[in-house]
């Protein structure tokens, strides 16, 4: 069931609600488990993350992925940064790991393709909420270890 998030209530979300989301030396990506999804990727301290639909999926050296989520896009959902290459911890596959340069010059974690972002209203670790939520022009979706949608074989 996709659900839509409409801009107005994202005004009231501020960075200062959410843990820090500052850009690490080498993020962890990892598999995790909630109780309404089952299991998909989070960060090395449990944080979900998504992939958005309106973005570019890098595929290979054929097509690199490009972020299009900025602005108060990106302050709804802020991208999973790292200042080096990011690790792969227990089942996520290191392969599928990389990194884009966003417009402003942050390196951004790619996971199979897709540049990964963190959800403003996932509050504690293990929190889900973004999943299947239509916004910014695309939807929002867990991603699984093998890189695909959550929710969508």
């Amino acid at each position: 069931m996709v659900r839509h998030l409409f801009a107005p209530a994202l005004a009231v979300l501020s960075l200062a609600a959410f843990p820090a989301l500052s850009q690490q030396a080498g993020e962890t990506i990892k598999v995790g488990q909630s109780p309404e999804y089952g299991q998909h990727l989070v960060d090395g301290e449990g944080r979900a993350v998504y992939l958005f639909t309106a973005d570019d999926q890098g595929q290979g050296d054929t097509k690199e992925a490009v972020s299009n989520c900025y602005d108060s896009c990106a302050e709804a959902w802020p991208p999973v940064l790292s200042e080096a290459e990011p690790q792969a911890e227990g089942a996520a596959q290191s392969e599928l790991l990389g990194r884009i340069e966003r417009k402003d010059g942050d390196m951004q974690v790619t996971y199979n393709g897709w540049p990964l972002y963190y959800f403003m209203q996932d509050q504690d670790t293990g929190q889900a909420v973004g999943q299947e939520l239509v916004s910014f022009d695309g939807e929002w979706y867990l991603v699984r270890a093998d890189g695909e949608k959550v929710g969508h074989e």
